[in-house]
Protein backbone atom coordinates (compact mmCIF):
# COMPACT_ATOMS: atom_id res chain seq x y z
CA UNK A 1 0.00 0.00 0.00
CA UNK A 2 1.60 3.21 -1.16
CA UNK A 3 1.68 6.31 0.55
CA UNK A 4 0.12 9.87 -0.55
CA UNK A 5 -0.18 13.47 0.29
CA UNK A 6 -4.19 14.09 1.31
CA UNK A 7 -6.07 17.10 0.80
CA UNK A 8 -9.28 17.65 2.86
CA UNK A 9 -12.23 18.50 1.60
CA UNK A 10 -11.77 22.47 2.62
CA UNK A 11 -8.39 22.16 0.92
CA UNK A 12 -6.23 21.85 3.73
CA UNK A 13 -3.03 19.86 3.78
CA UNK A 14 -3.27 16.69 6.11
CA UNK A 15 0.16 15.50 5.33
CA UNK A 16 0.99 11.69 3.55
CA UNK A 17 -1.27 9.18 4.41
CA UNK A 18 -1.65 5.63 3.79
CA UNK A 19 -3.96 5.10 1.04
CA UNK A 20 -5.95 2.83 3.31
CA UNK A 21 -5.86 5.22 5.63
CA UNK A 22 -6.79 8.37 3.62
CA UNK A 23 -9.79 6.21 2.16
CA UNK A 24 -10.73 5.32 5.89
CA UNK A 25 -10.98 9.27 6.72
CA UNK A 26 -12.81 10.07 3.21
CA UNK A 27 -15.17 7.40 4.20
CA UNK A 28 -16.16 8.92 7.38
CA UNK A 29 -16.92 12.06 5.81
CA UNK A 30 -19.28 10.45 3.27
CA UNK A 31 -17.38 11.73 0.35
CA UNK A 32 -14.53 10.20 -2.35
CA UNK A 33 -10.86 10.06 -2.35
CA UNK A 34 -9.50 11.39 -5.82
CA UNK A 35 -6.25 11.30 -6.79
CA UNK A 36 -5.82 14.94 -8.47
CA UNK A 37 -1.87 14.41 -9.18
CA UNK A 38 -0.54 10.95 -9.98
CA UNK A 39 2.61 12.22 -11.25
CA UNK A 40 3.63 14.03 -8.00
CA UNK A 41 5.99 12.31 -5.35
CA UNK A 42 3.94 10.96 -3.49
CA UNK A 43 0.90 11.47 -5.53
CA UNK A 44 -1.88 14.24 -4.32
CA UNK A 45 -5.54 12.76 -2.99
CA UNK A 46 -8.15 14.86 -2.31
CA UNK A 47 -11.63 14.02 -0.42
CA UNK A 48 -14.30 15.37 -1.90
CA UNK A 49 -17.84 14.83 -3.45
CA UNK A 50 -16.92 12.80 -7.32
CA UNK A 51 -20.04 13.43 -8.50
CA UNK A 52 -20.39 16.82 -7.47
CA UNK A 53 -17.10 17.03 -9.19
CA UNK A 54 -18.22 15.67 -12.11
CA UNK A 55 -21.51 17.68 -12.57
CA UNK A 56 -19.91 20.99 -12.10
CA UNK A 57 -17.02 20.36 -14.72
CA UNK A 58 -19.78 19.29 -16.91
CA UNK A 59 -21.52 22.74 -16.22
CA UNK A 60 -18.65 24.20 -17.25
CA UNK A 61 -17.74 22.45 -20.32
CA UNK A 62 -21.55 23.60 -21.68
CA UNK A 63 -20.93 27.39 -20.47
CA UNK A 64 -17.87 27.04 -23.03
CA UNK A 65 -19.65 25.68 -25.58
CA UNK A 66 -22.34 28.09 -25.43
CA UNK A 67 -20.05 31.09 -25.86
CA UNK A 68 -18.04 29.78 -28.25
CA UNK A 69 -21.24 29.27 -30.37
CA UNK A 70 -23.26 32.33 -29.16
CA UNK A 71 -20.68 34.66 -31.34
CA UNK A 72 -22.29 37.27 -33.27
CA UNK A 73 -21.57 39.97 -35.74
CA UNK A 74 -22.89 42.89 -34.52
CA UNK A 75 -22.64 46.31 -36.64
CA UNK A 76 -22.18 50.01 -35.94
CA UNK A 77 -23.12 52.51 -38.58
CA UNK A 78 -21.24 55.81 -38.94
CA UNK A 79 -20.96 58.46 -41.84
CA UNK A 80 -17.93 60.39 -42.83
CA UNK A 81 -19.04 63.48 -40.92
CA UNK A 82 -20.34 61.33 -37.70
CA UNK A 83 -19.93 63.63 -35.25
CA UNK A 84 -18.16 63.73 -31.77
CA UNK A 85 -21.04 62.84 -29.53
CA UNK A 86 -22.67 60.42 -32.37
CA UNK A 87 -18.93 58.84 -32.57
CA UNK A 88 -18.84 58.25 -28.94
CA UNK A 89 -22.35 56.79 -29.06
CA UNK A 90 -20.63 54.28 -31.59
CA UNK A 91 -17.90 53.56 -29.70
CA UNK A 92 -19.93 53.31 -26.25
CA UNK A 93 -21.97 50.18 -28.07
CA UNK A 94 -18.80 48.91 -30.08
CA UNK A 95 -17.65 48.61 -26.58
CA UNK A 96 -20.13 46.57 -25.08
CA UNK A 97 -20.85 44.29 -27.79
CA UNK A 98 -16.63 43.18 -27.61
CA UNK A 99 -17.19 42.94 -24.14
CA UNK A 100 -19.78 40.79 -24.44
CA UNK A 101 -17.68 38.76 -26.63
CA UNK A 102 -19.04 39.19 -30.07
CA UNK A 103 -17.30 40.94 -33.24
CA UNK A 104 -18.14 44.23 -34.37
CA UNK A 105 -18.76 45.63 -37.90
CA UNK A 106 -17.63 48.85 -38.91
CA UNK A 107 -19.58 50.10 -41.31
CA UNK A 108 -19.23 53.97 -42.70
CA UNK A 109 -21.79 54.55 -45.57
CA UNK A 110 -21.17 57.27 -48.22
CA UNK A 111 -23.46 59.65 -50.31
CA UNK A 112 -23.18 61.78 -53.47
CA UNK A 113 -20.06 63.38 -53.33
CA UNK A 114 -18.91 61.84 -50.30
CA UNK A 115 -17.35 58.64 -52.41
CA UNK A 116 -14.33 60.93 -53.43
CA UNK A 117 -12.87 60.33 -50.12
CA UNK A 118 -13.02 57.05 -49.45
CA UNK A 119 -9.76 57.87 -47.26
CA UNK A 120 -12.18 59.84 -44.31
CA UNK A 121 -14.10 56.83 -44.30
CA UNK A 122 -11.23 54.53 -43.56
CA UNK A 123 -10.22 57.58 -40.58
CA UNK A 124 -13.88 56.98 -39.20
CA UNK A 125 -13.57 53.36 -38.98
CA UNK A 126 -9.37 53.53 -37.36
CA UNK A 127 -11.35 55.92 -34.86
CA UNK A 128 -13.68 53.13 -33.94
CA UNK A 129 -10.66 51.11 -33.58
CA UNK A 130 -8.53 53.24 -31.79
CA UNK A 131 -11.01 53.89 -28.98
CA UNK A 132 -11.11 49.61 -28.19
CA UNK A 133 -7.53 48.85 -29.21
CA UNK A 134 -7.01 47.91 -25.47
CA UNK A 135 -9.66 44.81 -26.08
CA UNK A 136 -10.19 44.22 -29.69
CA UNK A 137 -7.87 43.32 -32.62
CA UNK A 138 -8.77 44.53 -36.33
CA UNK A 139 -9.79 40.70 -38.17
CA UNK A 140 -10.43 42.49 -41.36
CA UNK A 141 -9.36 45.95 -42.19
CA UNK A 142 -11.23 48.95 -43.92
CA UNK A 143 -12.10 48.20 -47.34
CA UNK A 144 -15.19 49.14 -49.73
CA UNK A 145 -17.95 46.71 -50.28
CA UNK A 146 -20.32 48.35 -52.80
CA UNK A 147 -21.12 52.04 -51.79
CA UNK A 148 -19.92 51.41 -48.61
CA UNK A 149 -16.70 50.54 -46.42
CA UNK A 150 -16.86 47.88 -44.05
CA UNK A 151 -13.98 47.17 -40.94
CA UNK A 152 -14.21 44.05 -38.93
CA UNK A 153 -12.70 43.70 -35.39
CA UNK A 154 -12.90 41.05 -33.12
CA UNK A 155 -12.37 40.66 -29.00
CA UNK A 156 -9.01 39.74 -27.28
CA UNK A 157 -9.34 36.49 -24.78
CA UNK A 158 -9.19 39.29 -22.14
CA UNK A 159 -12.07 41.16 -23.41
CA UNK A 160 -14.82 38.55 -23.19
CA UNK A 161 -14.33 37.90 -19.33
CA UNK A 162 -15.35 41.88 -18.57
CA UNK A 163 -17.95 42.73 -17.84
CA UNK A 164 -19.67 45.82 -19.80
CA UNK A 165 -22.43 48.00 -18.05
CA UNK A 166 -25.67 48.20 -19.52
CA UNK A 167 -26.07 51.08 -21.96
CA UNK A 168 -29.29 52.80 -23.44
CA UNK A 169 -29.66 51.20 -26.86
CA UNK A 170 -29.37 54.38 -28.09
CA UNK A 171 -27.33 53.27 -31.20
CA UNK A 172 -30.52 51.36 -32.62
CA UNK A 173 -32.34 54.17 -32.51
CA UNK A 174 -29.63 56.73 -34.55
CA UNK A 175 -28.50 54.21 -37.14
CA UNK A 176 -32.72 53.70 -37.46
CA UNK A 177 -32.81 57.06 -38.16
CA UNK A 178 -30.07 57.21 -40.30
CA UNK A 179 -31.56 54.36 -42.61
CA UNK A 180 -34.87 57.03 -42.81
CA UNK A 181 -32.74 59.52 -43.62
CA UNK A 182 -31.19 57.69 -46.56
CA UNK A 183 -34.49 56.72 -47.97
CA UNK A 184 -35.55 60.06 -47.54
CA UNK A 185 -32.37 61.67 -49.68
CA UNK A 186 -32.66 59.07 -52.23
CA UNK A 187 -36.45 59.58 -53.21
CA UNK A 188 -36.15 63.52 -52.81
CA UNK A 189 -33.90 63.44 -55.87
CA UNK A 190 -36.02 61.67 -58.62
CA UNK A 191 -39.15 63.01 -57.60
CA UNK A 192 -38.31 66.54 -58.23
CA UNK A 193 -37.33 65.37 -62.05
CA UNK A 194 -41.06 64.69 -63.09
CA UNK A 195 -42.57 68.06 -61.59
CA UNK A 196 -39.64 70.10 -63.23
CA UNK A 197 -40.55 68.31 -66.82
CA UNK A 198 -44.15 68.86 -65.30
CA UNK A 199 -43.64 72.70 -65.48
CA UNK A 200 -42.02 72.74 -69.21
CA UNK A 201 -45.11 71.99 -70.97
CA UNK A 202 -46.92 74.46 -69.14
CA UNK A 203 -44.64 77.16 -69.60
CA UNK A 204 -44.91 75.91 -73.72
CA UNK A 205 -48.50 76.15 -73.36
CA UNK A 206 -48.68 79.83 -71.94
CA UNK A 207 -46.34 80.91 -74.76
CA UNK A 208 -49.25 80.85 -77.74
CA UNK A 209 -51.70 82.43 -75.19
CA UNK A 210 -49.63 85.14 -74.87
CA UNK A 211 -48.68 85.40 -78.51
CA UNK A 212 -52.73 85.68 -78.94
CA UNK A 213 -52.68 88.63 -76.48
CA UNK A 214 -50.19 90.90 -78.32
CA UNK A 215 -52.07 89.88 -81.50
CA UNK A 216 -55.39 91.65 -80.34
CA UNK A 217 -53.54 94.74 -78.62
CA UNK A 218 -52.17 95.22 -82.04
CA UNK A 219 -55.44 95.32 -83.90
Amino acid sequence: MRRILLIDDDGAKMGEFMTEDALARAREKGLDLVEVAPNANPPVCKILDYGKMKYDKKKRDAAARKRQSQVQLKEVKVRPKTDDHDMNVKVRAASRFLRDGNKVKVTVRFRGREHAHHDIGADQCMRVFRAVKDYAIIEMPPRMEGRQMTMIIAPTAAAAQQVAPDEPDEIEAEDAASDADDETSESEVPASEPEAKASEPEAKASEPEAEASEAKAEE
